[in-house]
């Protein structure tokens, strides 16, 4: 039985920007996040803490934060995968750019930690020992990624149990809630279902959020099986934008207004306003500068009518 109510949140501005080429204007990132936390969302992912050597679009991240509107109800958040990172956000929190969820992520896959954050796995655990605490201490909460949960680039299959195990380690060292990504768009909703009912009940307590990427065509048909499995929790892109840079093949997130519009069709309170939101991805094009993967922002929300052509009842 589907839930009647699950909880969106948008990570276009860090996801998506991410890899973009070009750069795009801070002033450009403000006003969209405070258009975007004007929607309704629950969480709204506003940069990432990484060096930006390798991921120069996310160098304003001090300034974003501290410049954005905040909205009673909407959780702002970024990540970080390193010591280095946590520093920072707890320096910009603290002097006036207040996290309220650090994301902090890691690969199932030993490969695509490698390519991703230079560590291995055993060392990114090693890293979280020390910046929970780290965060605990300034009271930003803690959310834990487990990336590739669905299957590597490099690899292939990630066994299940290595995915679980990850996850439970991460709530051992006191992570307050946990994402399963779906990295390079490999899931399907067969094996999201049955992983998904799996964690429900080894982590019935655990805050569970999913994170689909739509390269081969199944990111909505899997929040749908995540759903199934009792998940509430989904990220998603404005206009559809993202994708990882260190993963060979990803392309976009799932688009935010696509899954707002396909859930409220089927009576699943988000509480997000879709005009509101269509008003923000129409934008998008124009920012990045080339077409995006959304598209109800193309096409309307379903119940977005056509004219009856005048000459539909001449002779």
């Amino acid at each position: 039985m589907l839930k009647k109510k699950v909880r969106i949140n948008d990570v276009g501005v860090r996801d998506g920007f991410q890899i973009e080429k070009n750069i795009i204007p801070t002033e450009t990132k403000i006003a969209l996040i405070d258009q975007l936390t004007a929607t309704g969302l629950a969480l709204v992912e506003a940069t990432s803490f990484v060096h930006p050597k390798f991921v120069p679009n996310m160098a304003d991240a001090e300034i974003v934060l501290r410049e954005i509107q905040r909205r009673p109800g909407v959780t702002i958040s970024a990540i970080t995968p390193n010591i280095r990172g946590m520093e920072r956000a707890i320096a910009c929190h603290t002097s006036g750019g207040r996290i309220d969820e650090m994301n902090l992520f890691m690969s199932a896959s030993e490969t695509h930690n490698r390519a991703n954050v230079k560590r291995s796995t055993d060392e990114s655990l090693a890293d979280f020992k020390i910046m929970v605490p780290m965060a605990e201490s300034v009271g930003i909460r803690l959310n834990g990624c487990v990336s590739t949960s669905f299957g590597c680039p490099f690899e292939g299959a990630v066994d299940e149990g290595r995915v679980m195990a990850f996850a439970e380690k991460l709530l051992e060292l006191g992570f307050d809630g946990l994402t399963f990504a779906d990295t390079t768009g490999m899931a399907n909703p067969a094996q999201v279902e049955r992983m998904m009912t799996n964690a429900r009940v080894r982590f019935p307590s655990a805050d569970i959020t999913l994170h689909f990427h739509n390269t081969r065509g199944m990111g909505l048909a899997n929040v749908l099986a995540g759903i199934r499995a009792g998940i509430d929790s989904y990220d998603a892109s404005l206009a559809g934008l993202g994708g990882c840079p260190f993963a060979p093949g990803a392309t976009g997130n799932i688009c935010t207004e696509d899954l707002v519009n396909m859930l409220e069709d089927m009576g699943i309170d988000t509480g997000v306003n879709l005009d509101l939101l269509l008003a923000a991805a129409v934008k998008i094009p124009g920012i990045v500068g080339h077409d995006v993967p959304g598209q109800v922002m193309k096409a309307g929300r379903t119940m977005h009518l056509h004219p009856v052509p005048e000459k539909l009842y001449e002779a």
